[in-house]
């Protein structure tokens, strides 16, 4: 396997290997369920969705691990808030962040772990702990002591001295030790018994033991948003390798970067989201993953009308080509094009040697349009033969599908109707003979049944208006 990923616990990129047992094992963080899901949310849904989906297509045995925080204050919070309880918000927020997720069309991760049904195994990892005597309780708390742990600080560069404490209680031995177990408070509905008493765990330890029940000791990637780094993802480190007693868990720590609106992170505490059911439901699956793939995930991206517009017409383009080689299939000629051969196999190839460098989506999307532009010059030449028409259309289809957009080679025929593409076909004609009257009022009536006629430097292409 060539992909190479950049690690934030390394700072350089570094090669994905398997885990021990022949399967690149990727962990990413998943959703606090107190409320649905912004499109910020899915970023990495999406990104480590369309990572597993590269690596089985290049033949790679892969496992995806997206978890469920199902027990969490703000779950508590916004349950008293309704009125209701903690559990049923919680399970009623799970079923829809599962529904919204799939309105985007790229399958369920291998597994969904949520909290409340892992309550066993952090138990387990926290008593481990204890007897280490890297974590002690205190007043039917559970701590983990920061300073006992060499190396702490290392995933995101901050020296102990320089760190602010966390508010997790006041019976901390030291400020910076964080809890682990939290002991059960007035109006917390849901709770479980434990060696140090009724309560739930802390926000960090979830993860480890997710990851370690799902992924076992020694996995490929940790993945999340980068806002994770600290205190989530360095806690974890902590808290997994500590109780092993050595160098083990993610080989690369791999972060997506935030989007923003108006300068700012988008944020349910700060009101400024747009909810991805919304999003999608305005522009569709393929536009809003298009959006995502066009930048890099370690790219701050802004979220706008016109980033999603520009992703749609990206898309629409694509739809425009696969309809053109679907129509000349009928009609094809007798012999291949050759400068079409030779852009197919240099477009795969900088395809992959994107997607490799870093997940270099845009790279990997560039190169798909070097092909679509190629694809365009070869019809204007003259219709290829059958076979490389054929192969042509399935080769850019498998290029979309590594990146969740193989949706944009079904049923491309009918997306746009017969009469609007007779009248471009008809247009062309008139363009071609020079009657650019003629040609001018083919385009009005395109435009009377509700579709964009655009020129440009590869062809005319057609989109729905908006």
């Amino acid at each position: 396997m060539s992909l190479r990923l950049h690690s934030t616990l390394t700072g350089v990129d570094e090669p994905v290997v398997p885990g021990p047992d022949g399967v690149i094992g990727i962990y990413a963080c998943g959703p606090t369920v107190y409320s649905r899901i912004h499109i910020g949310n899915a970023r990495p849904f999406v990104v480590f969705s369309v990572l597993k989906r590269y690596l089985e297509r290049c033949g790679e045995r892969a496992r995806l691990v997206i978890n469920i925080t199902d027990v969490n204050d703000k779950i508590y919070d916004a349950a008293k808030a309704e009125g209701i309880g903690s559990t049923e918000l919680a399970e009623r927020c799970a079923r829809q962040y599962i529904e919204d997720t799939d309105l985007l069309g790229l399958g369920r991760p291998d597994a969904e772990p949520k909290v409340t049904d892992t309550m066993d195994e952090i138990i387990a990892l926290i008593a481990d702990l204890v007897e280490r005597n890297l974590a002690y309780p205190a007043g039917g708390d559970v701590y983990f002591r920061v300073a006992a742990f060499p190396g702490y600080g290392r995933l995101s560069g901050r020296n102990l001295l320089d760190m602010v404490p966390s508010d997790d209680g006041d019976l901390k031995d030291d400020p910076l030790d964080f809890a682990l177990w939290k002991g059960q408070k007035e109006g917390e509905d849901a709770f479980w018994e434990s060696p140090w008493g009724p309560g739930r765990p802390g926000w960090h330890i979830e993860c480890s033991a997710m990851a370690e029940r799902e992924l076992g000791m020694r996995f490929s990637v940790h993945g999340g948003g980068i806002d994770l780094v600290f205190p989530h993802h360095e806690n974890e480190i902590a808290q997994s390798e500590g109780a092993h007693g050595g160098d083990c868990f993610a080989h690369i720590w791999m972060h997506n970067e935030m989007l923003e609106l108006s300068d700012s992170k988008m944020s349910k505490s700060i009101g400024n989201i747009a909810l991805l059911a919304d999003v999608v439901d305005r522009w569709g699956a393929d536009t809003v993953i298009a959006y995502f793939m066009q930048s890099h995930y370690r790219s701050r991206l802004p979220f706008s009308d016109e980033r999603l517009g520009d992703a749609e017409a990206a898309c629409e383009r694509i739809r425009n080509v696969l309809r053109a080689l679907d129509r000349a299939l009928d009609g094809a000629g007798d012999a291949n094009d050759a400068e079409l051969a030779k852009a197919l196999v240099e477009s795969r190839q900088r395809f992959h040697d994107s997607m490799d460098d870093d997940f270099g989506t845009p790279g990997a999307f560039a190169a798909i349009f070097d092909l679509v532009r190629a694809i365009n010059q070869a019809l204007e030449r003259g219709r290829p033969a059958e076979g490389q028409v054929q192969e042509v259309r399935r080769e850019l289809v498998g290029l979309l599908d590594m990146l969740g957009l193989g949706g944009l080679g079904e049923s491309t025929p009918g997306d746009t109707p017969q009469e609007v593409l007779d009248l471009l076909e008809a247009r062309e004609t008139a363009r071609a003979d020079r009657d650019f009257a003629r040609a001018d009022a083919l385009r009005d009536e395109i435009s009377a049944l509700g579709f964009e006629l655009r020129d440009g430097p590869d062809g005319p292409e057609v989109y729905r208006a908006s």
